[in-house]
């Protein structure tokens, strides 16, 4: 009797034992919030999160003051996520999307076209992720393999999706100036995608060298413009979209100049000291004016002409690229026209020159009264600390 009463114990502590986990087996994830299923993950579909209101409606902001007085105050057009939820199997980059499905619940990574996507654990289901698609995802050539991958820690699922190439954007630009036939290198995002490009000014289309999502190596059209804005089209969602670059490109054949890989027509070295071409540095082309300031001096460098002068009231602008020295610096645009002195008294026109880099100056003529000035040139306050060598390149004059 002993005995059986023994094994009545062990049974009745191992039925215990299994009711115990089979309840824990049930119990939430604790750091999840849910239950996350075991079986495959699956994908149904993806939704957006928001969207951008750009409606025409301004914004009504309603204070009551202490008296009880109501003010309505318009603070114009919004332009702010809203929510909105819709069936979508592309996406642009560094937006929000939700992914629909099954057994999501121990997500560990998830990708778009192979790039991993940071996702908030504490946003998840076992239904749903939210996840912000990265800026770095390729979005054209064979990179852009149109493929979200969600992996959890019991398996994979793999869904249909693209990623929508952003609008091409300059962020830079080896330079704005060329002529038939130079090239020009762009840097920035969007790139892999453009179509073709043109100069907004005449249609003239320029020449992709090369190309992929943040590098456009161009070679530039023959045309009659002096400046323009480069018109870039590119291919998205099945679409052909042309977007305005904000950079004006300069066209130096049909540009006054005075000097770019040499000094133009009638133009020379004016310099009270040091000043002459030098392929030490160039924006473009292979040669700029290089203008020493030796140390203490306030001396005047640039450019003198033989014939009847700068013919300014013809344009309007005078455009430069300058390399700065060891310390930035403030030059002084000073002429001679005949009826002013070509020295270094005059400080209408301050520039201020950053070191060490090449700064692209493009400054309205009116006001400077440089037409039929036959010496006009820059000039420094002394360099106290040492001698500084600056850089002119492609200085002429535009419409």
């Amino acid at each position: 009797m002993k005995k059986m009463i023994l094994k009545s114990k062990n049974l009745t502590w191992i039925l215990s034992a299994l009711m115990l986990f089979g309840l824990a087996s049930c119990r939430k994830d604790q750091s999840l919030g849910f239950t996350p299923g075991t079986g495959a993950p699956t994908i149904t579909s993806v939704h957006t999160l928001s969207k951008t209101d750009t409606s025409k409606v301004p914004r009504v902001i309603t204070t009551i003051d202490a008296s009880g007085v109501v003010t309505l105050d318009s603070v114009g057009y919004p332009v702010n996520p809203v929510g909105f939820d819709s069936v979508t199997t592309s996406g642009n980059l560094q937006q929000y999307y939700v992914i629909y499905g099954t057994n999501l619940g121990t997500a560990t990574t998830i990708s778009f076209n192979g790039v991993s996507a940071y996702f908030n654990r504490a946003l998840n289901s076992d239904n749903s992720l939210i996840v912000n698609i990265p800026i770095n995802v390729p979005t054209s050539g064979a990179a852009a393999t149109n493929k979200l991958v969600v992996t959890t820690l019991h398996g994979s699922a793999t869904y249909s999706f693209t990623v929508l190439p952003p609008p091409p954007t300059i962020l830079a630009y080896s330079t704005n100036d060329f002529t038939a036939g130079s090239s020009i290198t762009l840097t920035g995002q969007g790139f892999g995608s453009v179509t073709s490009v043109k100069l907004k000014t005449t249609g003239d289309a320029a020449t992709v060298v090369s190309q992929n999502d943040t590098v456009l190596v161009l070679k530039m059209p023959t045309s009659t413009a002096t400046e323009s804005p480069l018109l870039l089209s590119y291919a998205s969602g099945g679409k052909t979209i042309a977007v305005t670059s904000t950079v004006i490109f300069n066209d130096m054949d049909n540009a006054y100049v005075v000097f770019t890989d040499n000094y133009g027509a009638g133009w020379y070295s004016n310099s009270w000291g040091p000043g002459a071409p030098s392929t030490a540095q160039a924006k473009t082309g292979t040669t700029s004016f290089a203008a020493t300031y030796p140390k203490n001096n306030y001396w005047v460098d640039g450019f003198g002409n033989s014939g009847t002068g700068l013919p300014a009231s013809n344009y309007t602008y005078l455009s430069m690229w300058i390399k700065g020295g060891i310390e930035t610096y403030t030059i002084y645009l000073t002429a001679d026209t005949r009826s002013a002195g070509f020295g270094n008294s005059d400080q209408t026109t301050p520039i201020t020159v950053p070191a060490g880099v090449w700064t692209y100056f493009k400054i309205p003529l009116a006001g400077l009264n440089l037409q039929g000035s036959k010496a006009f040139g820059f000039w420094i306050p002394g360099p106290s600390d040492q001698s500084e060598t600056l850089y002119y390149d492609d200085v002429i004059l535009l419409k």
